[in-house]
């Protein structure tokens, strides 16, 4: 995750969840884990299991929020987990669905792969429809150092949503 992604994403869990505050990460531990917890929050992350089949273990950690940093996407059924996640609040994001670029697949890692890429209104739907209310949410563009027609519209259009939702 670039650094400037990073920051986004610090930015955006302060200004709904201030540290100290206690977190479940859902995915592995990571640089992103221990920025957080730099800047005061207590994470937990899950193991590295497989959340299309197994997410009871989301609900074993005492926790004032569950993020979600870049995890929905590489799912085949984000419903489940989200509908069984106890934690009052939710804190996540995806990246957007992009007209001039194909959802992302790494040929050698099958984890590094998205299964979704959401538009704004499919990922509110999907939380709305697994319990959560949206309270906040904000989108950022990703821009890259290269040269061509992708990168030029990478500066201006949103690649990442952030949303803050509740039960």
């Amino acid at each position: 995750m670039p650094k400037k992604r990073y920051e986004h994403t610090l930015k955006f869990l302060q200004s709904v969840l201030p540290a100290p505050a206690t977190i479940l990460d859902l995915g592995i531990r990571n640089e992103l884990s221990e920025i957080l917890e730099a800047h005061g929050y207590k994470v937990y992350n899950t193991q590295g299991e497989d959340l299309d089949f197994d997410y009871a273990n989301v609900n074993n950690y005492e926790v004032d929020a569950v993020t979600a940093f870049e995890i929905f996407e590489h799912l085949i059924a984000p419903f489940n987990v989200l509908n069984t996640i106890k934690a009052s609040k939710l804190i996540t994001t995806v990246p957007l669905k992009l007209w001039f670029a194909s959802a992302y697949r790494s040929k050698t890692d099958k984890w590094d792969r998205h299964y979704h890429e959401f538009e704004d209104w499919q990922f509110d739907w999907l939380l709305e429809k697994s319990g959560w209310q949206i309270k906040k949410c904000e989108k950022w563009s990703s821009p890259v150092n290269k040269i061509g027609f992708r990168p030029i519209l990478r500066r201006f259009t949103p690649r990442y949503y952030a949303v803050y939702a509740e039960r």
